[in-house]
C-alpha cells in the first residue's frame, strides 16, 4: 500500500498541493510556497518531487531566471483521481487504513486551530455535522455535481484581501445495501415521501 497512489495523496501536504492545482492553475514552487504559508520551502520541493515522480503533476514549463530553472507545475491528467485498483481492489484494511489516515489529518488540522491563543468557533465559522439523505444514484450524483459547483465558485481565490484559509472535508458512507429495503418495509419512488 505505501506505493499506492491513495498513499501518495493522503499525506496532508500532497493533498494541500493537489486540491491548489486542481483548479486548472499552473504554479512555480514560490507560488506555491506563498499560497501554503505554513509548508516551508525545502518541504515543499520534497513533496513536489514525490508527486512528479509518481506522474501526479508535471512541469509544463521552465523558465530561466537569474542562473536558475524555475519549474512551473499543474496537475496532471487524473493526477487527483483514485484508480480502480486503490478504490476496488484493495483489502478492507488498507481501505481502513487510508481512512484512518485522511481522519488523523482532520483531527491535526483541528488540532492546529486549538492550539491557537484565542479562537472563537462560531465567529470563525467551525462546523462539524453529519446530515443523512435517502437517494436514488441519479439524485446522488446530481447532488455531488451541485456541491461541486457551488465549491468551484470559490476554490480558485488566493490568500490576502482578509481571506483566512478555511478547509471542508467531505465524508460520505453509504448505508448497508442489504438493509436498505428492510428497514423501509417496501420499495417506493415517490419522491414525497419521508
Amino acid at each position: 500500500m505505501g506505493n499506492s497512489k491513495m498513499d501518495l495523496i493522503m499525506h496532508p501536504i500532497r493533498m494541500r498541493i493537489i486540491q491548489t492545482l486542481i483548479t486548472g492553475k499552473q504554479m512555480t514552487t514560490q507560488q506555491l510556497t506563498e499560497m501554503l504559508s505554513d509548508v516551508p520551502q525545502a518541504t515543499m520541493y520534497r513533496h513536489l518531487n514525490k508527486l512528479r515522480e509518481a506522474k501526479l503533476i508535471e512541469v509544463v514549463e521552465q523558465n530561466q531566471i537569474r542562473g536558475t530553472v524555475e519549474k512551473v507545475y499543474s496537475l496532471a491528467k487524473g493526477g487527483a483521481d483514485s484508480t480502480p485498483e486503490d478504490v476496488t481492489q484493495a483489502a478492507s484494511e488498507e481501505h481502513m487504513q487510508m481512512f484512518m489516515k485522511f481522519t488523523a489529518s482532520l483531527i491535526a488540522d483541528f488540532g492546529d486551530y486549538l492550539q491557537q491563543p484565542e479562537y472563537n468557533l462560531i465567529q470563525d465559522g467551525v462546523s462539524f455535522r453529519q446530515t443523512q439523505f435517502y437517494l436514488t444514484d441519479e439524485e446522488y450524483v446530481q447532488m455531488l455535481q451541485d456541491i461541486r459547483a457551488q465549491m468551484a465558485r470559490y476554490s480558485g481565490r488566493v490568500p490576502g484581501r482578509g481571506r483566512r484559509r478555511r478547509m471542508m472535508s467531505t465524508i460520505i458512507i453509504p448505508g448497508r445495501a442489504e438493509n436498505q429495503q428492510q428497514k423501509t418495509g417496501e420499495d417506493t419512488n415517490d419522491d414525497n415521501q419521508p
